[in-house]
């Protein structure tokens, strides 16, 4: 099994597998959290909420799923939570992407920034469903099975929703470059 499967058995989690969880996670949980509510307070929030409800529910934890996929659906479901309240209607989008950092010229990474910002707005802008399936593939390589299992629909509507989600990028990301292109 995995390194988590003693969680199976046992009555209270201990900290230092708790802070392993943390450090092994705590960035992906985040990061989903973002997405789907597309709020740096609230993806806070939500990561937080999420290892409160670990350490206080573990022994939920059926290891029917690995341990990630068991969090980012504790996360999903939260931030699902937070966006049909009526305080999360003041949502910020922000731009903000994760860059790595490379030997390059600044010009040619402020570029590659712009371009991946850009990318990424387009993601952000899809309907939930679409961007959520789009992120679960892209940014976290869940497969198929493990995507469906999150968001609860089959492998083939989370297929279909790829497949259109990606045709929505990439038309965006034509009609932006043809914008650009015109005369002025």
């Amino acid at each position: 099994m995995n390194e988590y499967a003693h969680l199976l058995h046992t009555r209270e989690m201990d900290s230092v597998t708790f802070d392993r969880l943390m450090k092994e996670f705590g960035q992906d949980v985040w990061n989903y959290a973002f997405f789907l509510t597309r709020d740096y307070h609230f993806a806070n929030d939500i990561s937080q909420e999420v290892f409160l409800r670990v350490y206080r529910n573990f022994t939920s934890f059926r290891g029917e799923s690995s341990i990630r996929t068991w969090l980012m659906k504790i996360t999903r479901n939260l931030s699902l939570n937070y966006r049909r309240t009526a305080f999360f209607r003041r949502v910020r989008v922000q731009s903000e992407v994760d860059t790595a950092v490379r030997a390059r010229s600044a010009e040619a990474d402020f570029l590659d920034r712009e371009v991946r910002d850009e990318i990424w707005r387009m993601i952000l802008k899809l309907p939930a469903p679409f961007r959520e399936v789009l992120v679960l593939d892209i940014r976290y390589d869940f497969s198929l099975k493990e995507i469906a299992e999150l968001t609860g629909v089959t492998e083939g509507t989370v297929k279909s929703r790829l497949y259109r989600a990606r045709q929505k990028v990439t038309a965006a990301l034509m009609e932006s470059a043809a914008e650009r292109e015109e005369p002025r």
